[in-house]
């Protein structure tokens, strides 16, 4: 029976046994809810960079016209990009571009995923069409659901997201899967808790408060509203 994993944090991945895994990667606030809205406005894909001068490498080689340099570090907005939220994501030309994109936590735990067979971005604005195609697609096999975390510290609104997967997955076919204590754990945190409740009582909800961005988190919060499946392969995010 395959089982359904919760990681804690990205420093929980261990390359070597991601072979012949599948990898769901979860930044509620901001990384892979960003990824998903971009790609449903528009975006031909996203590239995630470890930091700004991969994405400022990368954006090197193609036309000035052609792409978006949007990231953060330690949640400040690197100069010259676009601030890596949704809302503000979506205020620019996303249609037929590149977004190239970095942040603290999210496209880091991407780039540490990439050794597993099928790596994926979700969140909780396209949860059901993600949980979807793993059971069509990839039923028979191991998922591990990858709270990004921050600065290998544990993320309330990461592991709020795994919970909404993890239900999801179990409305979907309750006797396909086994689910480990952490999985489960998850799932109780979302059937008893609030969206808007956790992400605004988390320690990056609350510096996002404190930022006067409590619209971004509203959105972030909501559930189930993009049908994206946004997948990796060589390196670049592209919806399925």
């Amino acid at each position: 029976m395959p089982k359904i994993h919760v990681l804690l944090k990205k420093e929980e991945l261990d390359h070597q046994r991601l072979p012949g895994k599948v990898v769901i990667v979860l930044d509620i606030l901001f990384a892979t809810t960003s990824i998903v809205t971009a790609l449903a406005h528009g975006a031909k894909e996203v590239a995630p960079a470890l930091n700004g001068e991969a994405a400022l490498a990368e954006s090197r080689k193609r036309p000035p016209s052609s792409y978006i340099l949007s990231g953060e570090l330690n949640a400040d907005t690197l100069p010259g990009f676009v601030h890596p939220t949704p809302l503000a994501l979506m205020r620019e030309p996303l249609a037929d571009r590149a977004v190239l994109y970095c942040t603290t936590n999210g496209t880091v735990a991407l780039h540490k995923s990439r050794a597993a067979d099928h790596v994926y971005a979700a969140a909780l604005v396209n949860g059901q069409a993600v949980v979807e195609h793993i059971v069509r697609n990839h039923g028979d096999e191991t998922v591990l659901i990858v709270c990004s975390g921050s600065a290998d510290n544990f993320n309330l609104e990461d592991f709020y997201g795994a919970g909404h997967l993890v239900s999801l997955l179990r409305q979907q076919d309750p006797s396909r899967y086994e689910f480990t204590d952490a999985a489960l754990a998850a799932g109780l945190l979302y059937e008893h808790g609030d969206a808007v409740e956790c992400l605004n009582r988390s320690r990056v909800g609350r510096m996002m408060l404190a930022r006067q961005l409590a619209d971004e988190i509203r959105f972030a919060a909501q559930k189930d509203c993009f049908s994206v499946v946004p997948v990796l392969i060589d390196g670049v995010l592209r919806p399925i």
